[in-house]
């Protein structure tokens, strides 16, 4: 099933969801105007739940859409759960 995102932040372009063991989380940045600063995109990031451990950014980002930045993070899901799956045989 694919991450269900909602907004974590009402009044930034934040936006979160996690499955399986991993917290994923898009944030939109730019090079000026409100927000978070860095080259013009979406920017998404993951982590593994309840280890406190920092995030990990997805490869690619910044990406164009919010759609493209939900892809790859459902594509990044799908491959951290066949490396979790292969693991634990």
């Amino acid at each position: 099933m694919p991450l269900q995102f909602h907004r974590a932040v009402e009044d930034m372009e934040i936006w979160s969801a996690s499955s399986d063991h991993y917290s994923f989380v898009i944030s939109f940045q730019s090079p000026t105007g409100p927000g978070f600063r860095g080259r013009l995109g979406y920017v998404a990031s993951w982590r593994p739940l309840h280890q406190g451990r920092g995030a990990i950014r997805v490869l690619g980002s910044p990406l164009q859409s919010f759609a493209e930045a939900e892809d790859t993070c459902n594509t990044m899901l799908n491959y951290l759960k066949g490396d979790t799956d292969s693991t634990s045989q």
